[in-house]
């Protein structure tokens, strides 16, 4: 039974393919969302409570192999997964899509850490701050600066620091659609992480579109795995990491 650690559009592609290949997997959502994407497998939603809840799940559901395709910037649980499969003496993989890459027209700054976004910004900067709402720790150096943040539940929940907004929706891959957004709150600049990926491009396109300056936040120093940048490269991989004949443990 292969275990995918879920999260990204990756990992919805490679749950369809494990799904029509008929190979024995579940997906883990780790909870970020009220509202997770249907995968077409078993799904267990929540996270596992830390190492021991792991151990648990994997011995509960007879796991033989790991596939972590969560986001790029989940800098904790790849790690501790790869660390609790070297124990159990399970494979483990690392599905990671590839960064973006300026290109002509492009205007992008790169910082490593949140508290760094502040100084390289105008004080009268409307800000587009897609980090997610779950990683606004560190930017409050951004205030008093107006910054706009997407998230995908609503919440009564209130902005951390003032002048800033919540806009609920998912990220759009339309160019268009983002840009027209962003110019009818007046942004400036965009700040965002270096997460990769078609479906989250749309905003810098947009910016590329509006002439906006982007900051971009570089990806955590990765670990050593097993990796594979695409779907269908991690189903090459399950298939040759089950035992004989797919057969669970």
């Amino acid at each position: 039974m292969i275990l995918l650690l879920a999260g990204t559009e990756e990992a919805l592609a490679l749950a369809r393919l494990l799904a029509d290949a008929g190979l024995p997997a579940m997906a883990s959502f780790a909870g970020a969302t009220a509202r997770p994407r249907d995968l077409g497998l078993p799904t267990r939603s929540g996270g596992f409570s830390g190492a021991e809840g792991f151990r648990a799940a994997l011995a509960e559901h007879g796991i033989t192999a790991v596939i972590d395709a969560t986001h790029p910037f989940a800098a904790r649980i790849g790690p501790r997964s790869k660390a609790l499969c070297d124990e159990a003496g399970l494979p483990y993989l690392r599905l990671l899509r590839p960064g973006w890459r300026p290109g002509p027209g492009d205007d992008w700054r790169f910082f490593d850490r949140p508290e760094e976004a502040a100084p390289l910004l105008p004080v009268d900067a409307t800000i587009w701050l897609a980090v997610g709402p779950r990683s606004l720790g560190g930017f409050e150096g951004l205030a008093p600066r107006r910054c706009i943040v997407r998230r995908i539940d609503p919440t009564d929940e209130p902005f951390p620091w003032p002048n800033g907004q919540w806009v609920i929706g998912r990220p759009s891959a339309d160019p268009e659609a983002e840009a027209a957004l962003m110019a009818r709150h007046g942004v400036t600049h965009v700040i965002a992480k270096d997460s990769g990926g078609a479906a989250g491009y749309g905003k810098l396109a947009a910016a590329r579109a509006l002439g906006l300056p982007v900051l971009l936040q570089r990806r955590p120093q990765g670990y050593p795995s097993d990796l594979v940048t695409t779907p269908e490269a991690a189903l090459a991989w399950a298939r040759e990491a089950l035992p004989q004949g797919g057969d669970e443990r």
